[in-house]
């Protein structure tokens, strides 16, 4: 393993050398949440007065803007069982649209709100962060060598989204749940992955993407029986998988519909963070990437006509370079599994989800992406990855993460 740390370095790497593999993995992950710290406490010193903090948050009130606030009302409060309207009649944004794991164990752990919520959770998110990386090195050591593999977990750890992974949000949680549950479809211990998928699917949307991975897994068994042996109970095993995992995908529509007697409250709910964009829209798959292009060209001063026209060439531009990329010689790395996870979490941000600048965000569960981009053995192609990722962060927390006076940049 002594040259799985040349991504930082071939000195540090023989210093190392004799490390087991989890302890190489954490010290990977200590040194890149050192720069993203110091990352997010540059910007929160910068951070001026605004409607969400004060000036020059400390950072535990910094990580724990936006969403993390929502989270943080949900484990004080829960959710409400009167939807709110303004005077017009129109929905308002309202605790529905998040997920109940995360907070609902952040209420557990701050014991009702005894603890305090930004001075825990962020520390929670990172130890789910830590543990991701670390099952995340398992996966790429399945498909990699040991000094590609470590490399992969490099670049996972200093993606330009990484700080979302020590901010108060369920995607450091959510990221380990569906490793683990990767992890466990590899190694095809199907019942087991069970509970692991339908927590996860109570975390963020993700339960109809695992859903339908299963399902491609199943077809993908069944076309290579001869050479792979596929016994009945495996068969079972998928299919009940793939079933309670979609129905966990749609549960929280039921559930907010029997606590708040609408049937649309959480997919009205999760509309509404689209309304300043598009105005009120039905929820119609697969247009909504059409419709935030022609968006995105209007308001980079595109024509109506031509917006619509152009928007759905890049889109499609867009889906075709995506499909080809899963058929490089890079990707295909990556093996069968984890590109089919890929397609079918891609193919349901492509049918249900706005494209903005929360949308960047959406995008960490594509992380077995990074197996791909870890094969390059250059050492100056590494390090160029490297600072692009950490150049990425410094990009992505101010245009979307502090307050500058222009908030539809969201995270």
């Amino acid at each position: 393993m002594a040259d799985g740390l040349v991504a930082v370095g071939s000195g540090l790497g023989a210093r190392l050398g004799g490390l087991k593999w989890w302890q190489q993995v954490l010290l990977v992950f200590l040194a890149s949440r050192i720069v993203t710290t110091i990352i997010f406490c540059v910007f929160a010193a910068l951070q001026p007065a605004s409607e969400r903090t004060g000036a020059s948050p400390d950072y535990f009130t910094f990580a724990t803007l936006w969403d993390g606030q929502w989270y943080w009302l949900i484990s004080l409060q829960g959710y409400p069982t009167d939807l709110p309207h303004d005077a017009a009649g129109q929905l308002g944004e309202n605790a529905w649209a998040f997920l109940p794991a995360y907070p609902l164990l952040m209420r557990v752990l701050t014991l009702g709100g005894l603890i305090s919520f930004p001075a825990l959770a962020p520390i929670v998110s990172t130890v789910f962060a830590a543990g991701a990386a670390l099952v995340f090195f398992q996966i790429a050591r399945r498909v990699l060598p040991a000094a590609s593999a470590l490399f992969a977990v490099v670049l996972l750890c200093v993606a330009p989204l990484s700080p979302i992974l020590q901010a108060s949000y369920a995607e450091s949680m959510h990221l380990l749940l569906l490793l683990s549950a990767l992890l466990l479809l590899l190694q095809r211990r199907y019942l087991v992955l069970i509970p692991v998928a339908i927590v996860m699917s109570l975390t963020r949307p993700s339960g109809l993407a695992f859903a339908l991975l299963l399902l491609a897994h199943l077809i993908h068994r069944i076309a290579t029986r001869r050479g792979d042996p596929f016994a009945p109970r495996e068969v079972g095993g998928i299919v009940a998988a793939g079933l309670l995992t979609a129905a966990a995908g749609v549960s929280w529509i039921f559930v907010a519909w029997a606590v708040t007697g609408d049937s649309a409250a959480y997919t009205d709910t999760e509309l509404v963070w689209r309304r300043a964009y598009i105005g009120d829209q039905h929820l119609l798959p697969f247009t909504s990437w059409f419709q935030g292009a022609h968006w995105w060209l209007s308001f980079a001063g595109v024509d109506s006509v031509s917006a619509w026209v152009l928007g759905a060439v890049l889109v499609t531009a867009l889906v075709l370079a995506f499909g080809a990329f899963l058929f490089s010689p890079w990707a295909k790395r990556m093996g069968v599994d984890l590109r089919l996870w890929v397609a079918a979490y891609a193919l349901y941000l492509l049918a249900v989800f706005f494209p903005q600048t929360s949308t960047f965000r959406l995008l960490v569960p594509l992380a077995p992406l990074l197996i791909a981009l870890a094969v390059p053995r250059s050492r100056g192609l590494r390090v160029a990855l490297v600072i692009l990722g950490v150049v990425g962060q410094i990009a992505w927390m101010d245009v979307s993460w502090w307050v500058n006076g222009v908030d539809w940049t969201v995270p």
